[in-house]
């Protein structure tokens, strides 16, 4: 499978211009929309929310993975191989975390350009392209680099309380795992303190609870609420865990 993970949002031309390429480039491979809403222009908030997702995909599917403010700039287009999957995007730590977890790892620096190249579309003119030689079974197109070199290696932590993300019901994931906080530990958001609950139903309408959500992340949610409203949170709002 090809499998897209951008911050391009739905409307405008771009995911199916990357669609069209990789149509063209892989006609025979599938491919699946996972996330058009990433954290916009945010590659950190990304990098903890991307390595949630990847488990419900076989084995070789290639992650088409653009959330990239400093296209055109100096930073690196890599090549990941982790998980037992592939994973093309650019080295702004948006692929560190789910690397560094990785009991196996390695790492590309991209040194192919296509004949055209737009300072302003990697998406589509490299990484699209690059994504389909790996579907299609062909080597990465580049030189080997050291895992620690990727960027951020060393400066982002293992887990990110922070606010990584909100869906359409408003319900606030965290960028930390549920195994690393216990169920008896507090969350606290807005000066606001919160329970744990194992889902909706075990708390009472109107109520905000935390909970393991179904990809294995600490989330914030309010029974048939809108726990990003009732709290004010945005993307890179602090969550701070208190044990008991």
């Amino acid at each position: 499978m090809l499998v897209l993970f951008t911050d391009f949002g739905l409307s405008g031309p771009y995911v199916g211009q990357m669609k069209a390429v990789l149509q063209q480039q892989a006609p025979a491979v599938p491919v699946i929309d996972l996330f058009a809403d990433a954290p916009h222009c945010n590659p950190r908030a990304s990098a903890y929310l991307l390595p949630a997702y990847i488990d419900e995909f076989p084995e070789d599917s290639v992650f088409l993975c653009v959330v990239d403010p400093g296209v055109g700039s100096s930073r690196r287009p890599v090549v990941v191989r982790a998980h037992g999957q592939w994973f093309v995007g650019p080295d702004n730590g948006l692929l560190t975390v789910l690397a560094r977890r990785a009991s196996e790892v390695t790492c590309w620096a991209i040194n192919w350009q296509p004949a055209q190249l737009s300072a302003s579309f990697h998406g589509r003119d490299l990484f699209a392209p690059v994504a389909a030689m790996l579907a299609r079974n062909e080597l990465p197109p580049g030189e080997g680099i050291e895992l620690s070199s990727l960027a951020h290696f060393n400066d982002w932590p293992e887990e990110l309380a922070e606010v990584i993300y909100m869906d359409r019901f408003a319900n606030v994931m965290t960028g930390l795992r549920a195994v690393a906080v216990s169920s008896d530990s507090i969350l606290e958001v807005a000066e606001k303190q919160i329970l744990h609950a194992r889902t909706f139903s075990d708390v009472a309408v109107g109520e905000a609870f935390w909970y393991e959500n179904s990809s294995g992340l600490v989330e914030i949610a309010v029974n048939q609420g809108r726990a990003a409203e009732v709290f004010d949170l945005s993307i890179g709002s602090p969550v701070k865990v208190v044990g008991v």
